[in-house]
């Protein structure tokens, strides 16, 4: 039976919002079986949970943000991606703020604390969602699709006129039995562009942000003294994003995703999509691990540096 993963133990953090700038506390628990990916604001009385799904996403304006009545969780989008490449299933997640901690503007810290705290089997079948038909979302030239495949693949491509990103691959793919996403995707960082930084801190967002946590560019280059970890970084971030908004399903996908100039607005209309039409997909589960797709085994501990 291919089974369900929550943590061995528990892990504590402190970081920063990338827009509020805040101080942000971070523990990430430990979580029965079919509990899913549970996000808890314990700085109010009483805590409020939110379900990492879809349908929880209440806006997308440069981030996914959770949001339950007035209460929001926003930028959980690398957090989720780092629990679809480690194959966490049930996980609990504490915040004592209203943003996760954007700590090196990747997914790799996330991965290195999931790694930390341990990963452990539990006694229940793991439940995918399989793409049965297409499904695709549009918006201008932009758009996003899920189409069947016996696996996970992505294709992610971006369209930035800007002369450090011209000069790096604006299209990536991988396939999950085949590329590591440790290795390939975790470290890429989010981005940005110096005079739009500027915009949203007039406007009291990005307060956290820096080039610590981020890659910032000027008009003609690269900002950063350490420039990029990977040649084609801009894209694999995009990609890295796109995984984490998908992961908001609720269970790992069984199928092909491709996009075009997507982001997390367009990400969550497809899922919203897919749901809408429930001759789309369906939940399976595997008795026998080897009747599984290649590529949802457990990974080496691969050290993040």
């Amino acid at each position: 039976m291919l089974k369900q993963r929550t943590l061995k133990s528990t892990m504590k953090t402190v970081g920063i919002g990338l827009h509020s700038g805040r101080k942000v506390e971070l523990t990430l628990w430990p979580a029965p079986v079919n509990t899913g990916i549970v996000f808890t604001r314990v700085d109010l009385d009483p805590p409020v949970d939110i379900a990492a799904t879809a349908q929880c996403i209440g806006d997308t304006r440069l981030a996914s943000v959770l949001q339950r009545g007035r209460t929001r969780i926003s930028t959980v989008e690398h957090l989720m991606s780092a629990c679809a490449g480690l194959g966490i299933d049930n996980l609990r997640v504490e915040v004592t703020a209203e943003e996760i901690p954007i700590m090196d503007g990747s997914a790799g810290s996330f991965v290195f604390l999931l790694q930390s705290a341990g990963i452990k089997e539990q006694n229940a079948p793991k439940k995918f969602i399989k793409i049965n038909r297409c499904v695709e979302v549009r918006n201008g030239d932009k758009f996003a699709r899920l189409e069947p495949y016996f696996g996970f693949r992505l294709k992610f491509t971006i369209d930035f006129h800007h002369p450090a990103v011209d000069k790096t691959r604006q299209q990536f793919e991988m396939d999950f039995a085949h590329t590591s996403y440790i290795r390939e995707i975790a470290r890429a960082r989010t981005f940005g562009f110096a005079h739009e930084v500027e915009k949203m801190r007039a406007l009291g967002l990005a307060r956290g942000g820096s080039m610590d946590n981020a890659i910032v560019l000027d008009e003609y280059r690269i900002l950063n003294n350490d420039g990029l970890r990977y040649d084609d970084e801009f894209v694999k971030h995009k990609m890295l994003d796109a995984i984490g908004d998908l992961y908001l399903a609720g269970h790992p996908l069984i199928g092909a995703y491709a996009a075009y100039k997507s982001g997390h607005a367009l990400n969550n209309a497809l899922l919203r999509e897919l749901f809408a039409h429930q001759d789309a997909y369906e939940i399976v589960r595997f008795e026998d691990p080897n009747a599984a797709p290649s590529g949802f085994a457990f990974e080496p501990q691969i050290v993040l540096s």
